[in-house]
């Protein structure tokens, strides 16, 4: 049986749609929205006609119709932890999303929203899938060296699962059968491990961790942040932002842009060169760590995302790190078929779908459990 799926990826000024026939995709565009206009919209829940109005304008233009499609399925984002799978979009699923119940402002929120809106209109099942607040960490990975503050899971994980799931299939594998060093390396890099079907451990992109990015500042020795943050010279914001989006190349270089800090350390340009060299050594260096967790036992080292296009990155990368597990290029990103083989997974009975509680898989350690041992 033959399943029509439609997948939606809300950006920040932009909605990725596309529709398959199974895991075949037959219509994908990239719908851009007027900055100006998004201003318009106080709240980010707020966009939602707007932007389901510009889908419907762009598929009525291709004469594309949504009647007949089996599952709508939207990027998560908003919710609390849970942990990897399908999960049906519910009331408080939606109302979780609307609220941004995580704390994280971000337009990927608005996929269910829009899921459920286009499923309502259509019928169909709707679902999100390895949303971004998956979280699967084992009990070890979350604890630091300040009581008050634990590690959590914020990764890439749609793609970095959907780029595992694959590979372990091109092995003639399973995923849950598996253990892979998984990376993302776009405008935010994400290196996670993956042990038998879970993301164990990764770098929280949210809070700070991991290589230096075209945007984020990465990891940072803590003494010297603290001393800045009471500096005077930045306020909360300020220093918020330099280290999600105003850090990593756009603090040393001024650009964002991968492409043109390669061209700039290409012709001579030594400052640039550094930065980029940097960057893929702390992305050697982070795969490193997660090979320790998986004890050494890896069947690959996995790199995808925009960066991976790169045959610099991905040589630096496989001659420092092919001594732990063969190195395998995706260049770009499997977000959208991801979407699409969850649902088809869950349409044809091969995978069951979850349900959204609203309780997070992860509260935080019982310490009076612990002192008492």
């Amino acid at each position: 049986m033959s399943y029509r799926i439609f997948a939606i990826n809300p950006g920040s000024t932009s909605t990725k749609i596309a529709l398959f026939e199974d895991d075949r995709k037959i219509f994908s565009e990239n719908v851009s929205h007027d900055a100006s206009e998004l201003k318009k919209f106080g709240e980010l829940s707020e966009q939602l006609p707007y932007r389901k109005d510009m889908i419907l304008n762009i598929l009525k233009e291709h004469g594309i119709s949504l009647a007949g499609t089996d599952a709508f399925v939207g990027r998560g984002g908003g919710l609390l932890s849970v942990t990897g799978g399908t999960y049906e979009i519910n009331d408080i699923l939606l109302e979780h999303a609307r609220t941004c119940r995580n704390g994280v402002i971000h337009p990927a929120t608005l996929g269910s929203q829009l899921a459920d809106e286009f499923a309502k209109e259509y019928g169909g099942k709707e679902f999100v899938i390895n949303p971004p607040d998956t979280d699967e960490f084992d009990e070890l990975a979350r604890v630091t060296g300040i009581k008050e503050i634990e590690r959590h899971s914020h990764l890439h994980a749609l793609n970095l699962k959907e780029t595992a799931i694959r590979h372990a299939q091109s092995m003639g594998k399973k995923y849950e059968d598996c253990n892979f060093i998984v990376c993302h390396i776009g405008g935010g890099i994400s290196v996670s491990a993956h042990k038998k079907g879970r993301m164990i451990d990764g770098t929280d992109i949210v809070e700070g961790e991991g290589p230096l990015a075209p945007t984020r500042a990465g990891a940072i020795p803590a003494f010297p942040l603290i001393q800045l943050c009471f500096s005077g010279s930045y306020t909360e914001k300020e220093l918020l932002d330099k280290c999600s989006r105003t850090g990593g190349m756009v603090d040393h270089l001024g650009t964002s842009d991968a492409v043109e800090v390669c061209r700039r350390a290409e012709e001579g340009d030594e400052y640039a060169a550094l930065i980029w060299n940097a960057m893929i050594y702390q992305i050697i260096k982070t795969i490193g760590s997660m090979a320790a967790v998986l004890h050494g036992d890896a069947d690959g080292i996995l790199l995808g995302g925009g960066m991976v296009h790169s045959e610099d990155l991905v040589k630096q990368i496989t001659d420092a790190c092919s001594f732990i597990a063969p190195v395998t290029a995706y260049p770009g990103e499997f977000e959208m078929e991801a979407m699409a083989a969850g649902a088809v997974r869950v349409l044809s009975g091969e995978e069951e779908a979850k349900t959204y509680t609203g309780i997070p898989v992860w509260s935080g350690f019982r310490k009076e459990k612990c002192n008492e041992s």
